[in-house]
């Protein structure tokens, strides 16, 4: 095709993504790494193309779906308007319902599966999963499958693995299948990206964790949530690391029984033999209140230790501020930590709250990262004083057969300081943004 937008950029050849992304099979399931090609090709130069070369009715209609509706208009709307050629547009976009309208009578929707009813009722050719593992797992089955029957429309499934879920488990079927219907592709991130981030990502993750987001496999978490926690490694008499000359972090769990946070510090290369860029998260200390706990109780067992703590302090814990724990005393949580903290800290005191929470194992997995890379980096340790940190990365389970979800019924003490201190690991490492408040 000739006058082709810059946006259509050459991309580096690679067999099996040519053979996906060329594939006649109805439906095709891709549990490809992260940066391995498969949203730029199967999620939209595919699309394209097949937009563009329409049906004879002229009516050709698909979707591109991801779990929420900003999720998929992220990833999706701003590169396929730049890939379709302007003269092959019958009108602008639509910008509020997320739709391409061809000359050829091809349309192109770009939907969140969070409410799937969205694509029920209007026959589609083509449809498009994007993070198919973190959609509902009813969306399939009961809404985007039975869209699909009057026009006989295929469907790509993309993702890269959530644990041994409803992902893992259509995979799996999709491998059995002997109808010709079914077909499943894979290839890791390293046959595509540089061996310099690879060797980046491997500083930075834990080796399960390395093998489902660049190796796209099917990881089976069970047992220990923290399986790379050891005690003769990450345990220590750490406590005379605290420097009052340096920030301070105080990482809230909004809870009630009981109430807890852990108290942090960051150091480099000037105390452990690590890299330049990188360094140590070290638990120095925790506030355990087992019962009728509150924040402002937790605040005051802060201040008894560190109230003349002369540099930052930075608070870290989940965005909504615990709305069924203390708030239920005087306002948010937040706003009872600034009451209570702001005359020991005035204006060094500061707040690193993520716009929204993110999922559970993305949390955990950041820890495990900092526990053990998989070059056998440390980047998490705990003073030995922290009895009840360390009972929580030792006694933390994962509820068997799921995508790594924690089990909160085994002993509903546990899991309040790991998820503390999570908080500010999580933030760190770049899981999700950050804001002052």
């Amino acid at each position: 095709m000739n006058n082709l937008p810059k946006r259509w950029k050459q991309l580096k050849f690679h067999h099996k993504q040519n053979q996906a992304f060329r594939s006649p099979i109805r439906f095709n399931m891709c549990h490809s790494g992260r940066r391995s090609g498969k949203t730029e090709l199967l999620g939209k130069r595919k699309i394209i193309l097949k937009a563009l070369k329409g049906n004879r009715e002229g009516n050709w209609r698909c979707f591109v779906g991801a779990p929420v509706r900003h999720q998929a208009k992220k990833i999706y709307w701003a590169d396929l308007k730049a890939l379709v050629p302007q003269q092959f547009l019958a009108k602008k976009p639509n910008e509020s319902d997320l739709i391409i309208t061809l000359l050829n009578g091809s349309e192109i929707h770009v939907v969140g599966l969070d409410r799937p009813e969205r694509i029920e009722g209007i026959p589609w050719d083509h449809g498009l999963l994007d993070e198919y593992g973190n959609m509902r797992e009813s969306a399939w089955e009961e809404h985007v499958r039975p869209a699909l029957s009057d026009r006989k429309g295929s469907c790509d499934f993309i993702g890269v693995p959530e644990g041994r879920n409803h992902f893992f488990e259509l995979t799996e079927k999709a491998k059995t299948d002997d109808t010709n219907s079914w077909a499943v592709w894979h290839w890791p991130s390293w046959e595509i990206v540089d061996d310099e981030e690879i060797n980046s990502a491997k500083r930075d993750m834990d080796a399960l964790v390395f093998q489902q987001e660049y190796g796209g496999e099917f990881i089976a978490f069970s047992g220990l949530a923290y399986y790379n926690f050891r005690g003769d490694i990450h345990v220590g008499d750490y406590k005379d690391l605290y420097d009052e000359s340096k920030p301070l972090v105080l990482c809230f769990d909004f809870n009630v029984s009981p109430g807890v946070a852990a108290i942090i510090q960051e150091h480099g290369i000037n105390t452990f033999e690590i890299g330049p860029n990188e360094t140590i998260s070290v638990v120095l200390d925790e506030v355990y209140i087992p019962e009728k706990s509150n924040t402002i109780r937790v605040c005051e067992k802060i201040l008894e230790k560190f109230k003349k703590h002369k540099n930052l302090v930075i608070c870290y814990g989940d965005s909504t501020g615990g709305a069924k724990g203390s708030a239920k005393v005087r306002g948010s949580d937040w706003e009872l930590i600034r009451y209570k903290l702001f005359n020991a800290f005035g204006d060094r005191l500061y707040f690193k709250i993520p716009k929204q929470n993110p999922r559970e194992r993305q949390r955990v997995n950041a820890v495990n990262s900092r526990l053990l890379s998989f070059n056998g980096n440390v980047r998490l340790l705990i003073d030995k004083q922290c009895k009840y940190t360390i009972k929580d990365f030792e006694g933390v389970r994962v509820i068997e057969g799921s995508a790594g979800e924690i089990d909160k019924t085994r002993d509903p003490k546990l899991t309040h300081l790991c998820f503390a201190g999570n908080t500010e690991v999580e933030l760190i490492d770049g899981f999700c943004k950050i804001k002052n408040v």
